[in-house]
C-alpha cells in the first residue's frame, strides 16, 4: 500500500462528477477553486485526531514545540530553544534536559555525586546510574531507536525531568526549586510537589507559582486554574517522611503505618490560607503492593472520615492519598501506584452509597475537576512517545503506517497491478494481528500488523486510523458506569424525536416528553444498561443450569 498522486486519468476522487480527474479537479483552470465542504471535514477530523492524541500522550498543556532543522532535533521549552542532533524521542531530550537544569547553577553538581560511592549519593544520581546501566544491557548500539522496558529507577529519574520541563515550559522554573531538590533533607517534599504539579498540567490546569523566597508569611504551595470549569484552587503537597527513603536519615518516622502522618499533614494544610477552594494531596510514601487492594486505602478512608466529623464544615478540601512509590522498587519493573480522592466536607463526592447511573454521571460531572486530576494521576508518568503527538509508527517509520481513513492509496490488485481506492472505513482485530481495511470501490483488504503496529493500536485505538473512531473503548463485564457514560455520550446527538421513538412502548410517555434532553438521554441509556445486565444474568443462569437429561422410559 502506497499513498499516490493521482492518476489524472481516474475519476475524480475529490468530488462526485464522474469526470476525469484532469477534465475536473485536476484541470490546471481548476486549481484556485475552494475545498468542498467535504474536505473541509476531512482535513478537520484529522486535526480533531491528531490532537486528541497529542493530548493523550502530552497532556493538556502547552503543546511540546519542537522541529528537525539540518539534521537537528530542536525543543523549545518556555523561552530557550534546546537542540541535539543526538535526540531521536522525547525520552532522549528529557535525558539532557534534566542535566542542564541541575546546571543552572554553573555547577556540575551530578558529576561531584558520581564521585561518591552508589549508596551515599543523592537519589537523582542513583537514578541516573540505573538508567545508563540498563540501557548498556539492552540497547542495540546498530539501531537509531529501541524500545525497552523501563525499571521504576528509570520511571523516577525520566518522571522528574518530565515534571521539571512542564514546570519550564507551562509556567516557569524557579531556581527555588532545583536548590531544594540538590538539598537532601528538602529533596522527597520537593520531589513530590514538582509531581504534583506535573499531574496538574497534564490534566489541564494553569498553575501559578508563589514566591518561594519569601518567608515572611505562610502560603500554600501554588494555585490552579482548571481550564475545564475556570475554577481557581489553592495546592498544597505533602508526603510522609521515611528513615532511610529518599535520603531521610533524620526526621523520617519509623513508624510501619502508612497513614501514621495522615491527619497531620492535612492539618497542616488547612493552617495554610486559601482564598478559594483547595487541593489537598498526600503521599503515605511506602512499598507498593502489587496485584491486591492496598491495606493503607481502607485505614485511610476511615482517618479522613474520623476527621471529616471532627472538623468544622467550612473547612472544605478535595483530598488526593496517593502512594507514588516507585523509588521503594528501583530494580522493578510495572509496579502499580495508587490514589484515592475524597471530598473533605463535600458531601457529594467520593461518598459511599447507593446511587442511579444518572446520579453518579451528574455528581462526576459536577466535581470533573477532581476526575481529571485522579485520571492523570493513574497515568503517571505517562511520557509522551514522540515529540508532535503522532503514532510512533508513522514519527519512526512511515513504511510501516496505518492507512488514514479519507486517503487514496495505490494498492495492490492482486494481479502485478496498482488499484488505486479511498479508505473509507479500517478496525483491527487485535488477537489475529491483522486490520481489515474497507474501500471505497466495495473491496475488503487485509493487512498483518507487526507487535509494533498493535502497540501502537492498544496505545491510541480511537485515532490509530487517522480520525476519532469510538472503537478499542474495553469495559470489564461489570462495568456498568463505564458503559453508561459512553452510551450517553454516543447518543447526546440523537435527534429527540429518535429517542423518543425509540422509547414508545416506555409508560409516561407525557413526562418523557416534557424531560430537557440530556434527562432523555440518560434515561434512556439507564435503559440500555439495565437490559443488558438482565441478559448477562440470563446468559449467567443458563451456564449455570445443569442439563437436564431425558431417563429412557421417557
Amino acid at each position: 500500500m502506497r499513498k499516490n498522486k493521482i492518476n489524472r486519468n481516474s475519476v475524480c476522487p475529490k468530488c462526485t462528477s464522474g469526470k476525469k480527474y484532469k477534465h475536473c479537479c485536476g484541470h490546471h483552470s481548476k486549481q484556485h477553486i475552494s475545498p468542498t465542504q467535504a474536505q473541509v471535514q476531512t482535513h478537520y477530523d484529522r486535526h480533531l485526531a491528531n490532537e486528541l492524541r497529542r493530548q493523550q500522550q502530552q497532556g493538556r498543556g502547552r503543546p511540546m514545540l519542537s522541529a528537525k532543522l539540518n539534521g537537528q532535533q530542536i525543543v523549545a521549552v518556555g523561552n530557550t530553544v534546546f537542540s541535539s542532533d543526538s535526540w531521536k524521542t522525547p525520552a532522549d531530550f528529557l535525558g539532557s534536559y534534566i542535566k542542564s537544569a541541575f546546571a543552572r547553577d554553573g555547577r556540575d553538581w551530578g558529576t561531584e555525586e558520581l564521585k561518591k560511592p552508589f549508596a551515599e549519593r543523592h537519589p537523582i544520581l542513583q537514578w541516573y546510574q540505573s538508567l545508563c546501566e540498563l540501557q548498556q544491557k539492552t540497547l542495540d548500539a546498530s539501531k537509531e531507536i529501541q524500545e525497552y522496558a523501563a525499571t521504576n529507577a528509570v520511571t523516577c529519574y525520566l518522571g522528574l525531568a518530565y515534571n521539571l520541563y512542564l514546570l519550564q515550559h507551562n509556567v516557569e522554573l524557579q531556581d527555588i526549586y532545583i536548590k531544594r531538590l540538590k538539598d537532601i533533607h528538602n529533596f522527597q517534599g520537593t520531589y513530590y510537589e514538582l509531581m504534583v504539579a506535573g499531574c496538574l498540567i497534564r490534566a489541564g490546569f494553569k498553575l501559578e507559582l508563589e514566591d518561594e523566597t519569601n518567608n515572611e508569611f505562610k502560603h500554600c504551595e501554588f494555585s490552579a486554574i482548571s481550564l475545564t470549569t475556570g475554577k481557581k484552587y489553592w495546592v498544597e503537597a505533602k508526603a510522609r517522611s521515611v528513615a532511610g527513603v529518599l535520603g531521610k536519615s533524620v526526621n523520617g518516622t519509623i513508624s510501619k503505618d502508612p497513614t501514621s502522618s495522615l491527619s497531620k499533614q492535612i492539618n497542616a494544610a488547612f493552617k495554610k490560607p486559601a482564598a478559594d477552594e483547595r487541593l489537598i494531596f498526600v503521599d503515605v510514601n511506602t512499598p507498593i503492593e502489587n496485584g491486591v487492594m492496598p491495606a493503607w486505602i481502607e485505614r485511610a478512608n476511615k482517618k479522613l472520615e474520623q476527621m471529616e466529623s471532627d472538623t468544622p464544615d467550612d473547612k472544605k478540601a478535595y483530598v488526593f492519598v496517593t502512594n507514588m512509590g516507585f523509588h521503594w522498587h528501583p530494580e522493578e519493573q510495572k509496579v502499580s501506584h495508587a490514589a484515592i480522592a475524597f471530598g473533605f466536607h463535600i458531601p457529594d463526592f467520593s461518598k459511599a452509597g447507593h446511587y442511579r447511573l444518572s446520579e453518579i454521571y451528574r455528581m462526576k460531572k459536577k466535581h470533573i475537576d477532581a476526575h481529571e486530576i485522579m485520571d492523570a494521576i493513574k497515568e503517571y508518568p505517562a511520557l509522551p512517545n514522540t515529540f508532535d503527538g503522532q503514532l510512533p509508527s508513522i514519527a519512526y517509520d512511515r513504511e510501516e503506517a496505518p492507512p488514514i481513513i479519507g486517503e487514496r492509496y495505490g494498492f495492490d490488485d492482486g494481479k502485478g497491478g496498482v488499484m488505486e481506492a479511498t479508505v473509507t472505513t479500517a478496525i483491527v482485530s487485535e488477537p489475529e494481528k491483522r486490520m481489515y481495511i474497507g474501500l471505497d470501490n466495495g473491496q475488503m483488504l487485509t493487512r498483518e500488523m507487526s507487535d509494533r503496529l498493535v502497540q501502537d493500536y492498544q496505545r491510541h485505538p480511537d485515532t490509530f486510523f487517522g480520525v476519532i473512531l469510538e472503537q478499542g473503548k474495553r469495559f470489564e463485564e461489570d462495568d456498568d458506569y463505564g458503559f453508561f457514560e459512553q452510551m450517553v455520550k454516543n447518543h447526546m446527538d440523537y435527534e429527540r424525536d429518535n429517542l423518543l421513538n425509540r422509547m414508545k412502548g416506555w409508560p409516561n410517555q407525557d413526562a418523557l416528553k416534557a424531560l430537557p434532553h440530556e434527562e432523555l438521554v440518560m434515561l434512556y441509556c439507564e435503559g440500555l444498561v439495565a437490559r443488558i445486565k438482565e441478559m448477562r444474568e440470563e446468559r449467567q443462569k443458563n451456564i449455570s443450569t445443569p442439563p437436564a437429561h431425558l431417563s429412557d422410559k421417557q
